[in-house]
């Protein structure tokens, strides 16, 4: 079976990430693109050879036969893209934050519930084999009961959430638009960003449910967050302390930095130096091996799963509508307690 995709949004991560990844994969194909600019719509038809070109989504899904959808618009656009693709009976990947409210996210979870499809939201580290080995051991009980939660994540992308051109992107074929990134109004800022990434880390590895959050940020010249810091309490009484920075050196890694602490020991994944072990309070302690290189982040691990799902194959959705409702309710809260000052309730 050939999966036949379709892509709405053909920016900078779609064409650099999404399409070339689902056109080198041997069983699938991108069929048709959809963008409201008619001009990018020709540029990336043609650099791909991809036949059905759109402005319309309505005309995309009526008129192509398809069995999922890449989502990668502007994140303020993902909800309301995604619910009219599952609504057509399609499997949608759509980026992360997978959307930018608590309504919108139950939306979108309703909707695939009714559609018998599934949504993807593709965080490149929930998609490593080490992230479902840290799962499962946690679920096993061997750190017992989950009471609290460190997860740290810092990028080099103070360029972007400041509003000018992100020095990776100089020859790529779009680059990432500041009224995405950097704009306060449109969910720009490194909270939907990148802590999008660790927290849906934490939350499929520890399985847990926000219930408040209190947070201070600080903001770039465009008034986005660029340092946040945030205390978060969950459903079980545990906690955990949420933090991201913008402004790793651009020499530097992605940092991304959990510890689980539970009634029995301890959970450590540090991302940056390849490091994920079990600590107990019995001193049966266990080192999960991380592969070399298997340690960095690598945007295109989703795309294939993706495809696997459109398939039918049962493959494992590691980022799926549950993990990323619970990131967006989180953020969501986060957000309106830097607004706010207070401590704000996650919303169900």
């Amino acid at each position: 079976m050939t999966v036949r995709l379709g892509v709405v949004g053909t920016g900078w991560w779609a064409t650099f990430n999404h399409i070339p990844t689902a056109a080198a994969h041997p069983e699938a194909d991108v069929v048709a693109i959809c963008d409201l600019d008619e001009r990018r719509v020709g540029e990336v038809g043609e650099k791909f050879g991809i036949a059905g070109r759109f402005t319309d989504l309505a005309a995309m899904l009526t008129t192509t036969d398809l069995d999922g959808v890449m989502v990668a618009t502007p994140h303020t656009a993902h909800a309301q893209v995604a619910i009219r693709c599952l609504e057509a009976g399609l499997h949608v990947l759509v980026e992360k934050p997978m959307a930018t409210t608590s309504a919108d996210a139950r939306a979108m979870v309703a909707a695939a519930d009714r559609a018998g499809k599934e949504i993807l939201i593709p965080c490149g580290w929930n998609f490593r084999p080490f992230t479902a080995a840290a799962a499962a051991l946690v679920a096993d009980g061997r750190i017992g009961s989950v009471r609290h939660i460190v997860c740290q994540m810092g990028s080099p992308l103070e360029d972007l959430f400041d509003g000018r051109p992100m020095l990776e992107t100089v020859d790529h074929m779009y680059r990432p638009p500041a009224s995405t990134w950097a704009d306060p109004e449109k969910a720009g800022g490194y909270g939907w960003g990148q802590m999008s990434h660790s927290l849906a880390w934490a939350y499929r590895v520890a399985n847990v449910e926000p219930e408040a959050v209190f947070c201070m940020a600080g903001k770039s010249a465009t008034g986005v967050d660029y340092y946040d810091a945030a205390t978060v309490r969950m459903t079980n009484g545990g906690t955990m302390a949420l933090s991201g920075a913008s402004t790793v050196p651009k020499h530097c890694e992605v940092q991304l930095d959990v510890r689980i602490f539970g009634t029995e020991g301890m959970l450590v994944f540090d991302a940056e130096r390849a490091r994920l072990e079990v600590r107990r309070s019995d001193a049966d302690d266990e080192v999960i091996g991380i592969p070399d290189g298997d340690h960095a982040y690598d945007g295109t691990l989703p795309v294939p799963r993706f495809i696997e799902i459109c398939a039918g194959t049962g493959a494992a959705n590691d980022a799926d509508a549950t993990n990323g409702a619970r990131v967006v309710r989180t953020l969501d809260a986060m957000y309106r307690s830097i607004a706010s000052g207070q401590v704000e309730a996650v919303e169900a």
